[in-house]
C-alpha cells in the first residue's frame, strides 16, 4: 500500500501537494443522497462557502494566542458540581465506614469503567469537550444524587395519598425513584444545553452528555448499593451476587434511561428554536426516561417474578435495540459530515480525496497511519477534528442556528484547517 511510502499521501501518491489531494476538480465531488435526522435542517437558510483564495495569508493558528473565551460560568459550575460529589462521599464514607467504602467504590469502578468506554466509542467520531464531559459526570454523581434525596421522600408522600391502594413497595421503586431520578439527571443535560449549546450538533451529542451524566449517578447509587449488601448482610456473598447484577448484567441501565431524554433535546436542538422549544423538548424527553425507568424496576415486581426472565425477555432486547440505533445515528452522522465538506470541496477549501479521508472511517484510519510514518500524527488527528468541526458549524447555520457567531467560528476553523495541512506536508517533507 502507499502507506509504506513516507512521500505518499493518505490517499496515496495523489496527496502531494499543499491544497490536498492532486488537483482533481472539486466539482467531481458528489455527496451522498442519503440523509438522517440532519436532512429536515438543511436547507432552513442559504450559506454559501467562502471563497477559497489562493494566496490567503493566514497565521499558524497554533502560534496565536488562544482567544478569552466565555468560559468562566463553566468553570465555576465544574468546581461546584465537585464540591458535591466530595460532600456526597464524605457522608458515604461516614455511613459505611472507610473500609466498606473503599471496598464498595472501587467495585462500582468497573460498571463505570464499562459505560464509560461504551460513550467513548459513541463520542469518537466528534468528541465533546472534556470540561463539559466532566460536569455531566459531576453533576451525576452528586448534584443529582442530593436532588434525589431532596425530592424522594416528598414525592413519596405525594404518591402514597394519592394512590391509597397500591403497595407501598411498588409506589417507591416503580413510580417515585424513575420520577425523581430522571427529573435530576434531566437538569444536569438541560444545564449543559444552555451552557453549551453551541456543542449540541444533534441527537448523538445528547445521548453522550445524558449518558454520562447517568454513569456519574450510577457509580454514587452503585457505592450505596453495595455498601448496604456489605452492611445488612454482614457476608461477601450478597455483595458478589448484587455486584454481578448491577455491575456486570446492567452496568448501562441508567445510560438507557436518560439517553432517551438526551436524543430528543439534542434532536430539538438540530431543527433550531428558543427556550420554549427546549423546555417542550425537555418535558417530552422526560417520559420515554421514565417510562424505560419504570419498565426496569418493576419488571420483577409486577410483570416477572423470574430477573433472568426479565432480564432474557426485556432487558436483553431493549439494549441490542439501544446498540443499533446508535449505529444508525453514527452512521448519519458520517453522511453529514461527508455531505457539509463536500459544500467546501466545491468551494476549494477541500478536494474530493480530503472530503473522504476526512468523512469515513477507512479514510481516517489510512490517513492517521500514513501520518504516524511521517511523524505527523497528532497534526493529523487535528486535521480530522477541525474537518468534523468545519461540517457541523455549516449544519448549524444551514439549520437556523443563532446561539453562536457561526460565521466567524467557519472562517477560524477553515483557517486552522489550512494551516494544519501545511503542516502534515512540511512535516512529510522532512520525513523523506
Amino acid at each position: 500500500m502507499a502507506m509504506n511510502n513516507q512521500g505518499a499521501g493518505p490517499g496515496g501518491s495523489q496527496w502531494n501537494s499543499a491544497q490536498g489531494f492532486g488537483h482533481h476538480p472539486a466539482n467531481d465531488f458528489q455527496p451522498q443522497q442519503h440523509q438522517g435526522w440532519w436532512g429536515h435542517t438543511t436547507a432552513r437558510e442559504h450559506h454559501p462557502t467562502p471563497a477559497r483564495t489562493s494566496g490567503h495569508p493566514f497565521q499558524p493558528v497554533w502560534n496565536q494566542p488562544p482567544p478569552r473565551r466565555r468560559g468562566v460560568l463553566n468553570v465555576i459550575l465544574v468546581i461546584v458540581a465537585a464540591l458535591v460529589v466530595a460532600g456526597v462521599l464524605l457522608l458515604l464514607s461516614l455511613s459505611l465506614g472507610p473500609s466498606a467504602f473503599l471496598l464498595c467504590g472501587i467495585l462500582a469502578l468497573v460498571p463505570l469503567g464499562i459505560c464509560l468506554l461504551g460513550l467513548r466509542w459513541i463520542d469518537r467520531w466528534d468528541p465533546e469537550p472534556r470540561g463539559a464531559l466532566l460536569f455531566a459526570f459531576l453533576w451525576g454523581a452528586g448534584a443529582s444524587v442530593v436532588v434525589t434525596l431532596l425530592l424522594g421522600t416528598y414525592v413519596v408522600e405525594l404518591l402514597g395519598s394519592a394512590l391509597t391502594t397500591t403497595s407501598p413497595d411498588v409506589i417507591g421503586p416503580v413510580l417515585q425513584a424513575p420520577l425523581v431520578e430522571e427529573f435530576a439527571k434531566g437538569l444536569g443535560v438541560l444545564i449543559l444545553v444552555y451552557t453549551r449549546r453551541s456543542h449540541f450538533d444533534g441527537p448523538v451529542d445528547g445521548i453522550v452528555y445524558a449518558g454520562t451524566v447517568a454513569a456519574g449517578f450510577a457509580f454514587t447509587e452503585n457505592i450505596l448499593y453495595f455498601g448496604s449488601a456489605v452492611v445488612e448482610s454482614g457476608n461477601a456473598g450478597a455483595l458478589v451476587s448484587v455486584f454481578i447484577l448491577r455491575g456486570l448484567f446492567s452496568p448501562f441501565a441508567h445510560v438507557m434511561f436518560t439517553s432517551l431524554l438526551g436524543f430528543v433535546l439534542g434532536y430539538a436542538l438540530s431543527r433550531g428554536g428558543g427556550n420554549a422549544r427546549i423546555l417542550v423538548a425537555f418535558v417530552l424527553g422526560l417520559v420515554p426516561a421514565i417510562a424505560g425507568h419504570m419498565l426496569w424496576n418493576g419488571g420483577t415486581l409486577v410483570l416477572f417474578h423470574n430477573f433472568f426472565l426479565f432480564y432474557l425477555v426485556v432487558q436483553v432486547p431493549l439494549f441490542i435495540a439501544a446498540v443499533i440505533a446508535v449505529v444508525l445515528l453514527r452512521r448519519s452522522e458520517r453522511r453529514l459530515t461527508e455531505a457539509r465538506l463536500g459544500d467546501y470541496a466545491h468551494a476549494g477549501w477541500f478536494t474530493p480525496e480530503e472530503v473522504r479521508m476526512l468523512a469515513t472511517r477507512p479514510g481516517r484510519s489510512q490517513a492517521l497511519a500514513w501520518a504516524q510514518s511521517v511523524g505527523a500524527k497528532q497534526d493529523m488527528h487535528a486535521f480530522i477534528r477541525t474537518g468534523a468541526r468545519i461540517a457541523y458549524t455549516r449544519q448549524r447555520m444551514l439549520g437556523g442556528r443563532r446561539d453562536a457567531d457561526y460565521a466567524a467560528e467557519e472562517r477560524t476553523l477553515l483557517e486552522e484547517a489550512t494551516q494544519r495541512r501545511a503542516r502534515i506536508f512540511q512535516l512529510a517533507s522532512s520525513a523523506r
